[in-house]
């Protein structure tokens, strides 16, 4: 007898097969023309300009559709974003989606005096606290990986970073996709150890791309 597939797991396949299908005939010019609303916060070249919003440029294009379909169904609570997504249809959030992954990520630093301890948590975690290694989701220059749920944290603004794992923390942000991860995860971090992951990502690179 062949077992019935759950129907959360079909519900989530079924998801991602849309998703699939809707990036697939996303057009990035279109997107630029509707991205024209978010560069207030966001950037002309999906790069922001005040620290509390984040980077969009070189997000994968999976993420940031998946992402705007939380923030329309106020899974992701930001009164902002609730109101900018309101109104978009799949077609548009896939047409920015891939539009923002086209663009180049700017280049960040850390400062020298937070780069040790924020590598460390990084690459090793925090093994006396149950911390993972963030590089097993994220990968080593912080590219994250595409059609998974994990994020490109490399380059991501500092205070950004650090908000969003403080709202984690609090379970703010919780309640759809990979977030129970990082509420477990988050709920261990001390305020320093926040700071120093979000200044070491901001800085991390592919070498081919810090060396440019």
């Amino acid at each position: 007898m062949i077992a019935k597939m759950p129907i959360a797991l079909a519900l989530l396949l079924l998801a991602a097969t849309t998703a699939h299908a809707q990036l697939e005939n996303a057009d990035p010019m279109r997107g630029q023309g509707s991205a024209a609303v978010c560069a207030a916060c966001h950037g002309q070249d999906g790069n922001s300009i005040v620290g509390e919003y984040p980077n969009l440029a070189g997000q994968h294009a999976d993420y940031i559709f998946e992402h705007l379909q939380y923030y329309k169904s106020g899974e992701r609570q930001n009164a902002i974003m609730l109101g900018q997504a309101a109104n978009l249809d799949e077609q548009t959030m896939a047409d920015l989606a891939v539009y923002y992954e086209s663009l180049e990520a700017e280049i960040g630093e850390t400062p020298e005096e937070l780069a040790a301890t924020g590598r460390s948590i990084y690459m090793g975690g925090i093994a006396e606290k149950g911390v993972p290694a963030c590089v097993s989701c994220h990968g080593p220059a912080g590219m994250g990986i595409p059609s998974s749920g994990y994020p490109r944290l490399s380059g991501q603004k500092v205070q950004y970073t650090m908000d969003q794992l403080m709202l984690y923390r609090s379970g703010e942000r919780s309640g759809y996709g990979q977030a129970a991860v990082m509420n477990e995860i988050a709920t261990e971090l001390t305020d320093d150890e926040i700071q120093a992951l979000a200044s070491y990502v901001r800085g991390l690179y592919a070498p081919d791309v810090a060396a440019e």
